[in-house]
């Protein structure tokens, strides 16, 4: 945002997914006594075996294709590399696997078993920069379909004609996996089984996606740089048991694993402003809604929680409006950004203005020396390495965070930080590769949460993100390109006028069809993020796109954000809290105690009840609440279409929403 089941999982997990039984368990914590006992790697001829959960894996050295054996037949994990990998030397075992070397490529290779899976391990050690076109997957003639982590998730039939069709903007595509998906991960469905790629070096690292037939096919492609710092790549192939959220399973176990697994429940411990976040939604106010008095309006009508944010223009929330929100249980904070850099002279956001030389003695660097150019070309972006080797005498950061938050605000919303592009820096005076320019991200981001005691959200948070945000506003979305060019159509989405309410977030849109489509079509939808991260952080829409704004879409949302127990978000002026203030006053009165109970919990089930996958259920914690949505247009059990049942521990009957009755 700018502002202006037939075989275990990866896991060997002790309760299989599935997504046509009566019962489905999603594996949230370690299944280490289910993982097959440890066995030696069997080197034969170019041939590589390594005993995995669920079967065994080989690979073939000379083209670096991967098949695996199970109980259930034979698998293709990856199709042979797209490009010789190189002429490969001879395969030496190791104490936990096996290695080996394309000499005239400079890659060494390495294969073992790690908690069930094939962890597989790509060091370049030329000197020129390198790209590996590996894994290629998809081309098992069993592969039925395909999950991807665009916003929440996506599993996709793959051969949809939609999604092979050129409208739907995913084939063709290339997708960086640091910064353009949710997760560092795909996955895809073969008949009863399935496979799961995880990609931790996902830095360097872009997931291709392509038709082939009528068929979707991806591989990834790892560029090695020594100069960006990528020159080891790293895949775990898990077997899974189909199951559309199974790469999210494997994800958050191997999260877990790595001590890289957050908690919303240690982060309200560390930061007691973050418990407000359960049972809110979210709304950016306007005009008189950011005054004391519209504030008690809000909460006049009902609405007990809530995260309200305001922009960084000439007229913030002052002091008295922040009391009156946080008296009404509310959390409230500034939309600030510390990625843009301007001329102070002709900025045209107070976020952009910096005091001393920081514009432009800290403007990221291309290769050519020339300024990397901000967003819109508005000014450039902003180094942050150079803010970090300065931070400790000029206090540029810590003194832009007091100053936004002297009125009292307790929560901060840092646009970019977790989501943005990841820079290399050429700069001579502050040098950076894009993983330093993570890793200081975080390190500020960390500040602003632990050292300030701020409920901290960001921009569509990569996973990487998730153990210092407490929530952000877009990782919610599955973005299609076509978002952009309907947003850019001034007169149909409207603009930055009027300034208490402007156009661009209050009059309400509709989408082109194809863009509606692959956004918010339920039968394609899957919470991958949520199974991983669901009790790490709260996910929210991207704000800009407000429950309001797309009216043809409020039913399907309302049902997703109840069946995920994620919030809603809403823009908030004074009119139209008078025209629309009940019907989000009642949608937040039934979310409210569903995420009281729920928000800290892990998502512990998902599965679809009818064939067509209209019909959904979830789970959360130990039978905390289980939640099932009718997105047809028929009943079903009882639960009539557009509507969503909800049953808390202890609950005799469901509690019911359907959100196109609310305040009619």
């Amino acid at each position: 945002m700018h502002f202006t089941n037939s075989s275990r999982t990866a896991r060997a997990a002790a309760v299989a997914l599935a997504v046509t039984l009566p019962c489905v368990t999603l594996v949230t914590g370690a299944a280490d006594a289910t993982s097959p006992p440890a066995q030696a790697v069997r080197v034969h001829d170019h041939l590589v075996d390594v005993p995995v959960a669920g079967g065994t894996a080989t690979i073939d050295t000379t083209t670096l294709r991967v098949t695996a054996r199970t109980a259930s037949g034979s698998v293709e994990l990856s199709a042979p590399a797209a490009g010789a990998p190189g002429t490969p030397g001879r395969v030496t075992t190791t104490a936990d696997g096996a290695r080996w070397t394309y000499g005239n490529t400079g890659l060494t290779v390495t294969a073992r078993a790690e908690k069930g899976r094939l962890l597989v391990s790509v060091r370049s050690t030329g000197s020129a920069d390198h790209t590996l076109k590996w894994p290629v997957t998809g081309g098992d003639p069993a592969a039925s379909a395909l999950q991807l982590p665009r916003g929440e998730g996506l599993s996709i039939p793959v051969g949809d004609t939609f999604w092979n069709s050129p409208e739907a903007g995913l084939a063709g595509s290339s997708t960086g996996m640091d910064s353009g998906l949710t997760l560092p991960l795909w996955g895809y469905t073969t008949g009863r089984t399935g496979v799961s790629y995880l990609v931790p070096t996902d830095i360097g690292t872009t997931l291709d996606i392509a038709s082939e037939k009528g068929r979707l096919r991806t591989t990834a492609a790892h560029t090695f740089s020594r100069g960006d710092g990528t020159t080891d790549y790293t895949v775990a192939f898990s077997l899974t048991d189909g199951s559309p959220v199974a790469p999210a399973v494997d994800y958050r176990a191997w999260m877990k694993e790595h001590g890289q697994l957050g908690s919303l429940k240690r982060k309200i411990e560390a930061v007691p402003a973050n418990k407000k976040l359960l049972g809110a939604f979210h709304a950016y106010v306007w005009g008189k809604a950011r005054t004391p008095e519209g504030i008690r309006k809000l909460r006049a009508l009902g609405v007990d929680r809530m995260w309200i944010g305001y922009d960084s223009g000439p007229n913030p929330m002052n002091a008295a409006a922040v009391s009156a929100a946080k008296e009404a249980g509310y959390l409230v904070g500034p939309y600030d950004s510390f990625a843009n850099g301007q001329d102070p002279a002709t900025s045209d956001t107070p976020t952009s203005t910096w005091p001393d030389k920081v514009y432009p003695d800290f403007c990221v660097q291309r290769a050519d020396k020339t300024p990397e150019p901000g967003f819109h070309d508005r000014g450039c972006y902003l180094s942050t390495e150079a803010f970090e080797k300065a931070e400790p005498t000029r206090h540029y950061l810590a003194d832009r965070t007091r100053q936004m938050t002297a009125n009292g605000a307790d929560s901060y919303f840092l646009d970019v930080d977790a989501a943005g592009e990841l820079w290399r820096d050429h700069s001579p005076s502050h040098p950076q590769t894009k993983a330093q320019d993570r890793a200081n991200r975080l390190a500020r981001m960390k500040r602003l949460a632990d050292g300030d005691k701020l409920a901290l959200g960001s921009e569509a948070a990569g996973a990487w993100s998730n153990q210092v945000l407490s929530y952000d506003h877009g990782s919610g979305t599955p973005v299609h390109d076509g978002l952009w060019k309907a947003e850019r159509d001034k007169q149909k989405w409207g603009g930055y006028a009027p300034e208490k309410a402007p156009d661009t977030f209050f009059k309400p849109a509709e989408l082109p069809a194809d863009v509606a489509k692959a956004m918010y079509d339920p039968t394609y939808r899957v919470p991958l993020f949520e199974t991983a991260l669901h009790d790490s952080l709260v996910n929210v829409e991207r704000w800009e796109l407000s429950y309001d704004k797309l009216p043809r879409q409020k039913t399907d949302r309302a049902l997703l954000a109840m069946l995920y127990n994620t919030p809603l978000n809403f823009v908030i002026s004074g009119d139209s809290l008078d025209k629309q203030g009940g019907e989000l006053a009642a949608l937040q009165k039934y979310f409210a105690p569903l995420h009281q109970a729920a928000g800290t919990e892990p998502m512990t089930g998902f599965r679809t009840l009818t064939p067509d996958r209209t019909v959904q259920r979830t789970s959360f914690g130990d039978g905390t609440l289980t939640v099932t949505a009718n997105f047809g247009p028929k009943t079903y059990d009882g639960l009539p279409g557009g509507c969503v049942d909800a049953r808390l521990k202890g609950d005799k009957e469901a509690r019911r929403l359907c959100p196109a009755d609310v305040n009619r």
